[in-house]
């Protein structure tokens, strides 16, 4: 996910709160929505919840660490592979898998990121209405990787979902030659993502479900 962080830098990051109510005192912080005033982060840090309650956030801010983390907007090759995968993964997964493009995830109090795709069963205990769900019927997460997230995307995230018990992570990167899918599978016992396979040009695994992606259908113009 294309992410900059405005409370809480990617180094060095700023703790935001619990138990909010929101506070009066605001810091401004300038993004590419322009100036957003947010509320001062409380001492403990953010929780999930507070992500509702927050007036007038931009769209997709996720929770890290109890830190607010707010998008910018997307590279070209970030919202092509994007909208590639989802098309491709809409077309083939079986009927009892659904595909959620950028929707969040509550990991705990101090969690809640927006992975760019899920796979999630029908399992989830979610209301309509709710603006996340649990880990416990995600078979599979995507993060497509951005420059400006890049830490986040290849090391604090999926650590948080291979803590979460969720079985399967791909990582989509590119190089020189185009895009590369980088597939991992969970260690139950260690709860750590154990890398299994790199694919170029063709994405084709058994699991979490029976999928074949041509990767070259990337538009490069």
């Amino acid at each position: 996910m294309t992410v900059m962080a405005t409370v809480g830098d990617e180094n060095d990051p700023t703790t935001g709160g619990s138990d909010m109510s929101v506070p009066t005192v605001a810091e401004r912080s300038v993004s590419a929505f322009g100036e957003v005033t947010l509320p001062m982060p409380p001492q403990e840090g953010f929780t999930a919840d507070d992500l509702d309650r927050i007036p007038d956030l931009p769209p997709h801010a996720e929770l890290i660490d109890g830190s607010l983390v707010l998008v910018s907007p997307q590279k070209r090759f970030h919202m092509l592979m994007l909208k590639l995968l989802e098309q491709q993964l809409d077309d083939q997964v079986p009927s009892d898998l659904s595909v959620y493009r950028e929707f969040t995830l509550k990991l705990g109090e101090k969690q809640r990121p927006e992975p760019d795709l899920m796979l999630v069963g029908e399992e989830v205990s979610e209301g309509m209405d709710s603006t996340w769900i649990g880990p416990e019927p995600v078979h599979l997460t995507v993060e497509v990787v951005s420059p400006e997230s890049a830490i986040r995307d290849r090391e604090r995230k999926p650590q948080l979902y291979a803590e979460a018990g969720i079985p399967h992570f791909w990582l989509v990167d590119r190089d020189d030659k185009g895009p590369v899918v980088y597939v991992y599978e969970l260690d139950p016992v260690n709860k750590r993502y154990t890398n299994v396979s790199v694919h170029r040009e063709r994405l084709e695994v058994s699991v979490p479900c029976k999928l074949d992606i041509d990767l070259t259908k990337l538009p490069r113009h």
